[in-house]
């Protein structure tokens, strides 16, 4: 194989793993490593929602900062700052028992993981369509999946191993400086023409993008709930140590196999259909997680929101792209940032709502009505704008 050919496989390969270090595991350690922390450092449901609000509030911050001209031309650089950070943020989690030390290194992690996830995906998607490979995009996004499963055997080993809370966080640091040292490697260019290219043109006035960004924002919402205190309720079913670890496993092998699927979906259906149809299924996943009782409802939860969440937002991008096709890194921000205003909202109202009622049922029941509210936005927005 000629090194022209390798080059695309060399940049998905590289998002992939940036992607499984900053997001996989940067972001949703948080899922299975919560409910230890809830027990062992008796943080009621409240809490652990202020927590992942504020990584969430970080991820806003730092896509609209990702927005701004002053990255034009540095894109390479902060992307590796953030994907190192991340790795640094996570040790840090093992390092204080405070709530509020938690609350700061959380909001650090979202603004490092929004660098990431804007800067990388500009440099990837840049790479990929200048080699006409656009469908390696699946295997970018699919770096979530592969850092969700990893993270899932790391904390099924300290189940395993009996060990504290605090060893889960060391594990994470340790793969995602792995993780950064792989991305140096592979991700060796910045976007293309970063340096000499013009800067991106304010974005359009269009009621289709409008429609989209509300979309994203309901999406971000309605499956944070499920993402955030899936395994809390598994633990709160009695299902075992080593369960929620293997529901989280399946949630991350669902995402691995979800991109494929849904770009075919997306191909031969239209994206924005695709979109509208990843939400409704995700609807019925979250439905799943606390209305089928045993070990059936959560990991019938598992494969469809694994199967769903990463695969639909990467379409959701797709449509500010083409929305947007002049000023793809800005679309892409914005977006991004629609996406953590509904993250910051839903784990504060669902764990309150938890801690008010005793149970996950109410707020999970809400996730999935919002959901079919973005679905339904989203296939307006396809509707007005005529994209397939």
């Amino acid at each position: 194989m000629s090194n022209a050919a390798a080059s695309p496989y060399r940049y998905a390969i590289g998002g992939m793993i940036g992607m499984a270090a900053g997001m996989g595991i940067g972001r949703f350690i948080y899922t299975p490593l919560l409910p230890a922390m809830m027990e062992e450092l008796g943080q009621s449901a409240s809490d652990a929602g202020l927590i992942a609000s504020a990584n969430f509030l970080g991820y806003l911050v730092g896509a609209l900062l990702a927005s701004g001209g002053w990255a034009h031309g540095r894109e390479r650089a902060l992307m590796l700052a953030a994907v190192g950070a991340t790795a640094v943020l996570l040790a840090l989690m093992a390092a204080t028992a405070s709530l509020a030390a938690f609350i700061t290194i959380r909001f650090l992690a979202g603004v490092a993981s929004a660098f990431m996830m804007v800067f990388l995906s500009t440099i990837v998607f840049g790479h990929l369509a200048l080699a006409n490979r656009n469908d390696l995009q699946a295997l970018h996004f699919g770096g979530v999946g592969v850092g969700i499963a990893v993270s899932s055997i790391a904390s099924g080993a300290m189940v395993v191993w009996q060990a504290p809370w605090q060893a889960g966080w060391i594990s994470a640091a340790v793969l995602g400086a792995i993780g950064f040292a792989a991305v140096l490697l592979l991700v060796r260019e910045g976007p293309l023409g970063a340096v000499d290219a013009p800067r991106e043109p304010a974005l359009p006035k269009s009621p289709a993008l409008r429609r989209m960004i509300l979309s994203y924002g309901l999406f971000g919402f309605g499956y944070v709930v499920t993402a955030t205190f899936l395994v809390a309720i598994v633990r709160a079913g009695e299902g075992g140590r080593l369960f929620e670890s293997v529901v989280w496993l399946v949630t991350g092998v669902s995402i691995i196999a979800s991109t494929w699927v849904w770009n075919r979906v997306a191909a031969r259906k239209g994206l924005a259909r695709a979109y509208a149809a990843g939400m409704v299924v995700e609807a019925a996943g979250v439905v799943a997680s606390v209305a089928i009782g045993g070990y059936a409802g959560p990991l019938i939860a598992a494969v469809l929101l694994g199967g769903t969440f990463v695969a639909v937002t990467a379409i959701g991008l797709q449509i500010g792209r083409r929305l947007a096709d002049a000023s793809p890194r800005k679309a892409l921000a914005l977006m991004t940032a629609a996406f953590g205003v509904g993250q910051i909202v839903g784990p504060v109202v669902a764990g309150a709502l938890a801690d008010l009622t005793g149970a996950y049922v109410i707020p999970s029941l809400l996730a999935s009505a919002v959901l079919l509210a973005s679905a339904l936005l989203a296939w307006d927005a396809g509707r007005r704008s005529g994209i397939r």
